[in-house]
């Protein structure tokens, strides 16, 4: 039996949430043991509709105060997150080396973009099968959404191109381009360039400080042969024209041939029973949950919880984050009836292009126009009535 049947079984039996929280503790307490370290759970909902699942500054607050006052002779990481901004990966790859002189990461899930900065940070990274980093990039704040800096500048230089070929914009393009200032793109180049200096700082000091020879001619390893092996990884990674996608997974043998030394989490399978328990509890608390993020130790935990989305009749679901002002998307999920396979769409509220850059980052579809789409399963469905408690419901909340 794998290990989500035997958790759906557990379900079935009568476990709420509540034990499934406890089943991480108890995972946390079992790695620890096993490996001699302190374990820190840092996990997001990477399909989750809500902005906050990046790495934000609340959460550095979070672990500065489960990490307070502890002395932490092998500190491990596991990490899954659809990445962030670059200063918080900074502050908590500060943090956590400041906290330990032995800093691990373990990758079961994703960590990209700013993810994948921090994973680099370590002194070891253990993936297993399942684990993947991406390629690096920052994350920048655009009015209220966060976009990958490297996607901005791309659609930017587009919207260029397009102008110099037709001599024109459309007319929603030119109002976004009129809002993009001089400073805001130099900040974008920066924070792409920032990510990349952050690699190449990080790798010689933590990650090849144990690099003392050449794995096949045994030559002694200067400074400078790390460092230039530093910059060659990170030129690799942020080249968009090799990964063409910021959402590419890189799994251990793309890792390996870049260069980086990646332990395999199934070399030691107690340690891979637990890291895909620990990845298959997180999976159902998120599932089960409005939990988006799971920050946890064995001596405390802090689960960020989003407001429990309104539900339709005939498994109809609108998740809306709530916001003072209208907001510019609403996320959908329809359950098909015949199925059961959920759905998800994205509804636009307003012309902003740079909204379909990120639902399609996050794999969600824009609703259909004609109101139909057809399930995987072939079943037809009409979603006109939904529509309509969408507009019904943008014409009662809009702002006056």
């Amino acid at each position: 039996m794998g290990l989500m049947n035997e958790y759906i079984q557990k379900i079935k039996s009568g476990w709420k949430p509540k034990n499934f929280e406890d089943e991480l503790l108890r995972l946390i307490k079992e790695y620890n043991k096993l490996r001699s370290s302190y374990l820190l759970v840092y996990s997001s909902a990477i399909n989750s509709p809500i902005d906050q699942k990046i790495i934000m500054q609340e959460d550095y607050y979070i672990m500065h105060d489960l990490l307070k006052d502890k002395s932490i002779e092998n500190l491990d990481v596991y990490l899954e997150t659809p990445g962030g901004l670059g200063e918080v990966a900074e502050e908590i790859v500060k943090l956590l080396h400041n906290k330990s002189q032995n800093v691990s990461f373990v990758i079961s899930g994703q960590a990209k973009s700013a993810g994948t900065i921090i994973a680099l940070s370590g002194h070891e990274i253990f993936m297993t099968e399942t684990g993947s980093l991406g390629p690096i990039d920052a994350q920048i704040r655009i009015g209220r959404y966060v976009f990958s800096a490297h996607d901005y500048i791309e659609w930017v230089n587009k919207k260029k191109r397009q102008a110099r070929k037709s001599g024109k914009l459309n007319h929603f393009d030119a109002i976004m381009v009129a809002q993009i200032t001089p400073g805001e793109l130099s900040g974008v180049l920066h924070s792409l360039r920032y990510a990349e200096d952050l690699v190449i700082e990080w790798l010689p000091k933590y990650k090849f400080k144990n690099w003392n020879v050449t794995k096949d001619r045994q030559i002694p390893v200067t400074e400078k042969m790390k460092e230039k092996r530093a910059k060659e990884i990170a030129t690799e990674l942020t080249k968009h024209s090799r990964w063409r996608t910021h959402g590419r997974s890189l799994k251990i043998q793309d890792l390996l041939d870049l260069g980086l030394i990646i332990n395999r989490v199934e070399d030691n399978p107690k340690m891979a029973d637990i890291v895909y328990r620990i990845q298959a509890v997180t999976r159902f608390l998120f599932d089960m949950t409005p939990t988006f993020k799971i920050i946890a130790t064995a001596d405390g935990k802090i689960f960020r919880r989003a407001q429990q989305p309104q539900g339709f009749p005939g498994g109809l679901q609108i998740i809306q984050q709530q916001q003072q002002q209208q907001p510019d998307v609403v996320n959908i999920e329809h359950k098909c009836q015949k199925c059961g396979t959920i759905n998800k769409f994205f509804f636009k509220l307003s012309e902003n292009p740079l909204i379909d850059l990120e639902m399609k980052k996050l794999g969600i579809k824009q609703f259909p126009p004609d109101n139909k789409y057809s399930c995987k399963c072939g079943a037809l469905h009409d979603l006109i009535n939904l529509r309509k408690q969408i507009e019904a419901n943008i014409i009662k909340n809009k702002p006056s």
